[in-house]
C-alpha cells in the first residue's frame, strides 16, 4: 500500500499544467516549494512510521485502512489516523502541481517544471533541498540525466 501511495505521484503531470517556466519564474516558487515539499517528507516519514506500528499491532501489514469491527481499539484508532495523514499527503502533492510542478520522485522531494532552452521542451529540474534551480534534462532523462545550466542558458531563460 505504501509504495503505490509514493508512487502514485511520481512523474505524475498536473493535465492542466502544460505552462513553460522561466528560470526566475521557478526561482520565485523555491522558497514556498521548499516548505511544501519538506512538510511533504516529514509527512510520508510519518506515515511510514505509523504503516510500520499498524503491521505490528496487526502482525501483517493490513490491505486497507478501512476498520473492521474486529480490529482493537488501537489498529482502529491509527487507521483513522494514517487515513488523515494520507489525504494530508495528496493534498499536499496537489498543491505542487497547483504550483506547475510535476513531481517526478516524491520519496527525495523531485520536482520538474517544463521549460524551454534552445527552443526545445526541457525538465527544469529541481530537488528539495536546492536554493535555487541549477540544472535542467531532456524530457525523456531522468534525474541522472540532468546538466547543470550554463551561464548563456541561465540568462535565455531569465527573459
Amino acid at each position: 500500500m505504501l509504495s503505490f501511495l509514493f508512487n502514485t505521484y511520481a512523474g505524475s503531470s498536473f493535465m492542466n499544467t502544460q505552462r513553460v517556466f522561466t528560470i526566475a519564474e521557478v526561482n520565485a516558487l523555491i522558497p514556498d516549494l521548499s516548505d511544501l515539499v519538506g512538510d511533504q517528507l516529514r509527512e510520508q516519514s510519518d506515515i511510514e512510521h505509523g504503516l510500520a506500528e499498524l503491521t505490528a499491532l496487526c502482525g501483517t501489514t493490513p490491505e486497507s485502512l478501512e476498520t473492521d469491527a474486529a480490529d482493537l481499539r488501537e489498529v482502529v484508532k491509527l487507521k483513522r489516523e494514517l487515513s488523515k495523514r494520507i489525504a494530508r499527503y495528496e493534498a499536499g502533492w496537489a498543491r505542487v502541481q497547483t504550483m506547475g510542478g510535476v513531481i517526478k520522485d516524491p520519496q527525495i522531494g523531485l520536482v520538474d517544471f517544463y521549460g524551454r532552452i534552445g527552443g526545445k521542451l526541457v525538465w527544469l529540474c529541481w530537488r528539495y533541498g536546492e536554493d535555487k534551480l541549477t540544472h535542467y534534462h531532456e524530457l525523456e532523462s531522468s534525474y541522472f540525466g540532468r546538466h547543470a545550466l550554463s551561464a548563456d542558458q541561465r540568462r535565455e531563460l531569465l527573459n
